[in-house]
């Protein structure tokens, strides 16, 4: 019964949806509240598709992309060991063929190793299943390799650039396509935040059902995320992996539909 609402309801948005950018982008309008984005949550519900949970539960998804390794995930694993806190982490293939080490124990210690593509590319201009396929089935691939085990079917489009064909594909090849609704610019090896403006982007940007976008190429997040998930766990929130987003978030269907444009 809970299936049929949520496809019922996904159908009855149809009238509502939005021409999709192929960019992702979000952006706030209060502190605190649910972001705008390039397309509403109803609208992606059709497809698989996420950038936020339930917006009336007080739960956030903390999310990790890498495409290397700069010596400092060992420490962002402890980090989540000490606070109990579940992760994702979007790799590319690569990443997860040279780091077999980390990707073992990400996978041991309940974490979820996710398909960032093999090679990163711009997944928007690729149009054709099998091409799409092959750029998804090389990192699952791999990760047997390393694991043994199946790739958990979770997706996140490189650099969030994506079309609505990428969005049906990953859907026919039984995926769940993960974007974000909380981020920063935090990647620049060069040019990292302080401690106080990570804080001063990431706080007031958080929001019930916010899925997190970190990368832990960043020194600055590796420094302050124990200190970010004590501040998060005092402001009253619980953290879920994406297992849990996949299964509630339908939920989010039935909140009122929002016309957003691109920022």
């Amino acid at each position: 019964m809970k299936k049929f609402f949520c496809l019922a309801s996904a159908i009855l948005f149809l009238s509502t949806s939005i021409v999709f950018a192929e960019s992702w982008g979000i952006h706030f309008p209060k502190d605190g509240g649910r972001p705008e984005a390039n397309a509403s949550a109803e609208h992606l519900a059709q497809f698989d598709a996420y950038f936020m949970g339930n917006e009336s539960d007080k739960v956030l998804y903390l999310t990790f992309d890498a495409g290397y390794e700069t010596g400092l995930t060992d420490g962002i694993l402890d980090t989540l060991a000490e606070h109990d806190v579940p992760a994702a982490f979007f790799l590319v293939g690569t990443y997860i063929r040279d780091e077999p080490e980390l990707i073992l124990r990400m996978a041991r210690e309940g974490h979820i190793v996710a398909n960032h593509t093999m090679t990163h590319p711009d997944m928007s201009k690729i149009t054709d299943l099998d091409t799409f396929a092959k750029e998804l089935a090389r990192v699952e691939d791999v990760y047997k390799e390393v694991t043994g085990e199946e790739m958990p079917k979770f997706y996140r489009p490189p650099s969030g650039t994506y079309s609505e064909t990428n969005l049906k594909h990953a859907q026919e090849l039984g995926y769940k396509t993960v974007f974000w609704s909380t981020a920063y610019k935090d990647w620049e090896l060069d040019n990292q935040p302080s401690h106080e403006e990570a804080f001063a982007k990431l706080i007031p940007r958080t929001h019930p059902g916010a899925i997190i976008l970190l990368h832990n190429v960043s020194k600055t997040n590796a420094e302050i995320l124990g200190e970010l998930l004590v501040r998060y766990k005092d402001m009253g929130y619980r953290f879920e992996d994406l297992y849990h987003l996949s299964e509630e978030a339908c939920a989010a269907i039935v909140a009122p539909p929002i016309i957003v444009s691109p920022s």
